[in-house]
């Protein structure tokens, strides 16, 4: 029987080549995870430990060179999901700036914004926080609105600072308990990263595919959009999965393995490659584009 010493070189091994850069296939971080949560006997703590220990140690010590300037001077602002993982949320914000990237600010969507049931709600507070403001879109969906009008509060094509309107609209929004400004932005950013945690979307609510036009909205409203979460979040029914079977899909970058320090690597790269216009799917065998950008 080969044992999990054995599959824990493997898949250093693997974390050693996306250090370096080299593009794996769909594959070896799915798989890795399948075996760190199989039935294998001989998984202990210490192990779990040791790879943990390895994959984040090295990731510092290499990362800083695979993403240094990647986003240099591009300006993001992060939207966090019901569920998102603080921690997660901290090391992918640490990442970012180690690519260069500015981070503005940090906008927590709230339970109500992402619920069906408060749709009406929502809506009607952003038709009156926005009304005849330009550059927000009073056609589409429901939801392609709403992310319009906080699209405008909180992004566009160049760093610039909030404007009245902006202000206004996002005044609105936090005093309805739609959003909660956890790290007020300091400007309007150019690009949204919005994150999942592990939990499963409500589809009874329509939390996934109301993110999924949220997310949609901001990447028309600035220069691109990053959906990202933990490998849980691609599984059916997770924020990520549902966002990869959207229509947004084919606009909206996304990477489902934020929850390893190489993954959060990955997204900053992944980040770049939305910016520079083309879209994709990295991160585990359940991403259409594979484990890493070329």
């Amino acid at each position: 029987m080969i044992s999990f010493r054995y599959h824990l070189v493997s898949i250093a091994a693997v974390l050693l080549a996306l250090a370096a850069g080299v593009a794996l296939g769909a594959g070896p971080l799915s798989e890795s995870a399948k075996i760190v949560g199989g039935n294998d006997s001989t998984v202990t703590s210490a192990d779990l430990n040791e790879l943990q220990g390895f994959e984040a140690a090295y990731a510092k010590k290499t990362g800083g060179a695979l993403v240094s300037g990647k986003l240099k001077g591009t300006s993001v602002v992060f939207f966090t999901l019901p569920g998102a993982q603080t921690d997660q949320i901290k090391e992918l914000e640490s990442a970012f700036a180690s690519a260069g990237a500015i981070v503005a600010g940090r906008v927590a969507l709230e339970r109500q914004l992402v619920d069906s049931k408060g749709r009406q709600f929502a809506e009607g507070v952003a038709q009156q926080a926005s009304k005849g403001v330009e550059g927000v879109s009073t056609d589409g969906e429901s939801y392609e609105r709403i992310g319009s009008a906080l699209g405008r509060a909180f992004l566009a094509k160049e760093t610039i600072k909030p404007d009245a309107a902006a202000l206004t609209i996002s005044s609105a929004f936090s005093e309805g308990k739609l959003i909660r400004l956890e790290e007020k932005p300091t400007s309007r950013a150019q690009l949204a990263v919005i994150v999942a945690g592990p939990d499963k979307a409500d589809s009874d609510l329509g939390q996934g595919e109301i993110a999924a036009s949220l997310a949609d909205a901001f990447d028309l409203a600035g220069k691109g959009s990053l959906f990202v979460g933990p490998s849980a979040s691609s599984d059916d029914g997770g924020y990520v999965e549902d966002l990869r079977s959207s229509d947004a899909a084919p606009r909206v970058s996304s990477v489902d393995v934020i929850d390893s320090a190489a993954g959060r690597l990955i997204a900053t790269l992944v980040a770049a490659r939305e910016l520079g216009g083309t879209a994709g799917s990295f991160g585990t065998s359940r991403s259409t584009d594979g484990a890493i950008p070329n």
